[in-house]
């Protein structure tokens, strides 16, 4: 039998000084509601609360940790409350703004500003399913992630990595602003520490190294994430899974099929930030925005008959050994 997952807080619970109103999203590591302050202005409260060590009864307000796990608990514990205090000393408009943080009921809460919009993975899926030539144009995936790196740049300043980029934590509010959200310090500490079997990131976009515990993670690691999440932007689905990629990389043939829909400069850059060598991707976000932004003429290599022809065909063998990839599929993480 599985175990079930620790229920939230009840609506008009009181916590920190804020009401909360509802449950708006939930993951392996914490729940996230809407809640009011006292002077009535509206903000989302993420609350460390890792399904995998802790549990709570419905109407509870804190949570019960078996002994066993105890000391994990607490190690995340530290990590959450370390981010928040990280992310509150940020002030860019790409990335989350943490209002406060604070402990209550044996966890901690961070207070963030509440955003409207919709995430970039429901615009993927959205305009995938047009089945159009492109599914970004390319001006727009290149305003998108220039806006994105800006703040990512601001993050690595701080001494800070995000370690779960993926179209599902890059926000886009009603005011067309793009807002990197939901961070990962927590999940990088616990799945160091913690005795578990499978990788805590996203399948796709999750870079090489954070597969393997005795290897550093950099800026080079987000980055990687940055060039998967452009690659779905590009082609509607998630690229293929890091460990998937050895020995045989088909990364290469996948954005071969672009060539002529999207510029080289463009699929170059993908591959640069996706390379397997982490010490072959840019070091640093500043490198990449270089490269993005360079000015000049951007060719677009058309693909000759023969050319279309063998890939098809490639797609054609491909498919026959694929599931379909269900819209669900894109941005979905382990728990």
């Amino acid at each position: 039998m599985s175990k079930s997952k620790p229920s939230p807080l009840p609506p008009d619970t009181q916590i920190g000084g804020y009401r909360v109103i509802r449950r708006v999203a939930a993951g392996g590591f914490g729940v996230v509601y809407l809640a009011t302050g006292t002077d009535g202005q509206q903000v989302a409260i993420k609350e460390y609360l890792p399904a995998s060590l802790a549990t709570r009864e419905p109407g509870a307000l804190s949570p019960q940790v078996p002994p066993d796990k105890l000391s994990l608990y607490r190690l995340g514990l530290k990590s959450f409350f370390e981010e928040g205090r990280s992310l509150a000393q940020i002030s860019h408009p790409s990335v989350v703004s943490v209002m406060n943080f604070f402990r209550e009921n044996d966890t901690v809460y961070m207070v963030m500003n509440y955003l409207e919009g919709a995430s970039l993975q429901e615009f993927i899926i959205t305009a995938r399913d047009l089945k159009q030539a492109k599914v970004f144009r390319e001006s727009t995936i290149r305003s998108l992630f220039d806006e994105i790196l800006r703040g990512l740049r601001i993050v690595h300043q701080h001494k800070m990595l995000h370690l779960d980029i993926k179209p599902a934590n890059i926000f886009i509010t009603d005011e067309n602003k793009a807002v990197l959200i939901d961070f990962g310090a927590a999940r990088e500490v616990l799945s160091k520490e913690g005795n578990f079997i499978r990788p805590m990131y996203t399948p796709g976009f999750a870079a090489p190294e954070m597969y393997r515990r005795d290897s550093t993670m950099g800026p080079w690691t987000d980055i990687y994430a940055i060039g998967a999440c452009m690659y779905a932007c590009m082609q509607g689905f998630p690229p293929s899974e890091a460990p998937q990629r050895t020995p045989a990389d088909r990364m290469a043939v996948a954005l071969k099929r672009l060539q002529g829909v999207y510029s080289d400069n463009l699929i170059e850059v993908v591959q640069w930030c996706m390379a397997l060598d982490a010490l072959s991707r840019p070091q640093s976000v500043f490198a990449l925005q270089k490269e993005l932004n360079r000015v000049g003429e951007r060719q677009y290599t058309r693909l000759s008959v023969g050319e279309k022809v063998r890939l098809q065909f490639d797609n054609m063998v491909e498919g026959t050994k694929k599931t379909v990839v269900k819209a669900t599929d894109l941005g979905k993480r382990p728990v």
